[in-house]
């Protein structure tokens, strides 16, 4: 099953979809004209049945095959907002909206399972349920995890579950992915540094909060180096410190870091998250000041299963023979974890080609990847639920 002819004939389709999308994007739930097209576009493939409202602002399109014989139902999921960067890609479908880009090109994933469900709805080559799944909100929102909340798992017999990233630095046309912990989870932290403000010239007459906070930036780097099994993967970044004055002369009363950690096994993320707590609020006592660790947890790590791995390596495989099944795992955080916490599946990489990383002004999604990324979602459908 190498990349499907279909798909070559659909790719003007396709890409003026994912155009459309790119000129205008939509953060987080506020995703309404998108959900709206992709709704009315399954609509007109003929889907047998095309909900919106799931999970707040997602949509979900039922494709049932030519037979139920087997009575499977394979979950496909794309996200589909965007991220509040200004463009600088000076294309000619730039963002119309200042401030508001697709630079992590969900645009792409939108488009591509958009054009999976066409074929799928046109053809019914397989036996059993293909459910797509069109995500809001996972450039922070947790929309995977609204989505799982309201019921949709149950609500449409999803029995195994598929997503699919794009990667610039991955040769285009190449699918890389891995068994277990493929991006971690990600973890918020905020530390409240409270001690006696004054004048600049009079340090002895205060606790200095500033003094307190570089010291807690500086400990916090033993929990990796000192408290983990150097084994183990953690990151814990301090990224912003503020203060109650701004002023060049005063120590201010309070001071306030914000950070995030990232790890990948339950009992370092507990690990962690003691440890955030413990060390702020000792080394502040030492100086006559006080910590407050306000730790959040974020998404789950995003955990492949191995079944559900190897299907989708051989799908992968298949579509263009470009298939890593070792790749590392990344820091980076992906609320694809919610579902499959909920039900196995496997989440993959699809190569961008030589172009910015995600997440950057000048990022753009390669068209040329529509007919991969469109031949594995398919693939795994009719794969995993061959023709009776």
């Amino acid at each position: 099953m190498p990349v499907k002819n279909r798909f070559a004939e659909l790719l003007p389709e396709i890409t003026a979809w994912r155009r459309d999308f790119h000129e205008n994007p939509e953060l987080l739930f506020e995703v309404h004209r998108t959900a709206g097209k992709v709704a009315d576009l399954l609509r007109s493939f003929g889907c047998d049945e095309v909900v919106e409202g799931i999970g707040r602002t997602g949509v979900v399109g039922v494709i049932k095959g030519k037979t139920d014989a087997s009575g499977r139902v394979i979950g496909l999921r794309a996200d589909m907002d965007a991220l509040p960067i200004r463009e600088a890609t000076g294309l000619d479908y730039a963002s119309k909206t200042p401030g508001k880009m697709h630079a992590c090109g969900h645009d792409g994933h939108t488009a591509m399972l958009l054009g999976a469900a066409k074929y799928l709805a046109e053809t019914r080559n397989f036996d059993g349920t293909a459910v797509v799944i069109f995500q809001p909100a996972e450039e922070g929102g947790g929309g995977g995890r609204e989505m799982v909340a309201d019921g949709m798992m149950d609500r449409f017999g999803v029995q195994e579950v598929y997503g699919m990233h794009n990667m610039p630095g991955i040769p285009l046309g190449t699918f890389e992915i891995r068994e277990g912990p493929m991006m971690a989870a990600a973890d918020q932290f905020e530390i409240t540094v409270t001690g006696k403000g004054g004048h600049a010239a009079k340090p002895h007459e205060t606790i200095d909060t500033m003094l307190v906070a570089a010291h807690i930036i500086t400990a916090l780097q033993s929990i990796a180096s000192r408290n983990v099994d150097p084994l183990k993967q953690v990151v814990v970044s301090t990224c912003v410190l503020t203060s109650d004055s701004n002023a060049h002369n005063v120590i201010p009363q309070t001071v306030v870091l914000k950070g995030t950690v990232r790890t990948f096994d339950p009992a370092v993320q507990d690990l962690v998250e003691a440890r955030m707590k413990e060390l702020p609020a000792g080394i502040a006592q030492a100086f006559g000041a006080t910590a407050v660790t306000d730790f959040q947890r974020g998404y789950p790590a995003t955990v492949n299963h191995a079944t559900e791995t190897r299907h989708a390596a051989e799908v992968a495989r298949s579509v263009s023979g470009k298939v890593s099944v070792d790749t590392p795992p990344l820091m980076g955080a992906e609320d694809f974890s919610y579902m499959l916490l909920e039900r196995p599946g496997a989440y993959i990489f699809l190569g961008n080609g030589d172009t910015a990383m995600v997440h950057h002004p000048a990022y753009n999604f390669d068209d040329n990847a529509i007919p991969f990324g469109s031949s594995w979602y398919a693939g795994m459908v009719e794969t995993r639920m061959p023709a009776a």
